[in-house]
């Protein structure tokens, strides 16, 4: 059966980061993969130029075109400042999208990220996708996100980051890190966990925690199965 599936990313990258292996074996088996990037990402620096919202997005669509996803589509919030909304507006525009999308899979933040933006756009989509008969979405998963995952020193919802599903990515990874390598401007030099190295490294480490040659690792928030 073939699955809808949703990644609800904060920033542009953030898609590639937490799953992109997962995106690409769920093309490979021929499921309809959308994602929706809710900031402009990069902003809050003091020397971005605005000029980067544009190039960010060029990147994403490049690296959405590897991977064989759909076209990204994008909210456009500010970086960094998605907490100055109402949770409401958030989760609203998060509904908008599965309204329109149906999607049975949704991967999203860990809501124990550094990156605020991480932890408010988790709240939302759990708050969007409540288990109502109506809704399509049968599961919800956390990805994590390399510089900002790890990098937090507590857990805000109460647990870090123990992750509970594993999915091989093998056959993906060089793809994705293909895909990363569009986004020119974020991604950093080793040994910054943001580097092309410390991606491969981490799917490899991930691997070896449930006996692949290389995986991406998720929590599980929901799951509905029957």
């Amino acid at each position: 059966m073939t699955e809808t599936v949703l990644v609800v990313a904060a920033h542009p990258d953030d898609e590639l980061l937490g799953c992109a292996g997962t995106l690409a074996r769920h093309v490979a088996a021929k499921d309809d993969v959308h994602i929706l990037i809710m900031g402009e990402g990069a902003t809050s620096r003091a020397d971005a130029p605005m000029s980067l919202v544009s190039e960010l997005r060029e990147h994403a669509v490049q690296a959405a075109k590897i991977i064989g996803t759909q076209p990204p589509r994008f909210a456009g919030l500010p970086d960094n400042r998605l907490d100055e909304f109402p949770l409401l507006q958030i989760t609203q525009r998060v509904e908008a999208e599965v309204a329109a999308v149906q999607p049975s899979v949704m991967y999203t933040h860990h809501g124990g990220d550094l990156n605020k933006d991480h932890r408010v756009l988790h709240q939302a989509v759990v708050t969007a996708c409540r288990p109502q008969m109506s809704s399509p979405v049968r599961a919800i998963y956390a990805y994590e996100t390399p510089s900002s995952t790890e990098w937090s020193s507590t857990a805000i919802d109460g647990e870090g980051f123990r992750p509970t599903r594993f999915v091989d990515i093998s056959r993906h990874l060089e793809q994705k890190l293909r895909a990363l390598a569009c986004y020119r401007s974020e991604m950093r030099a080793f040994p910054h966990s943001r580097s092309i190295e410390g991606v491969r490294a981490l799917a490899t480490w991930r691997g070896a925690m449930s006996g692949y040659s290389a995986a991406e690792a998720f929590v599980v928030v929901r799951e509905r199965v029957g």
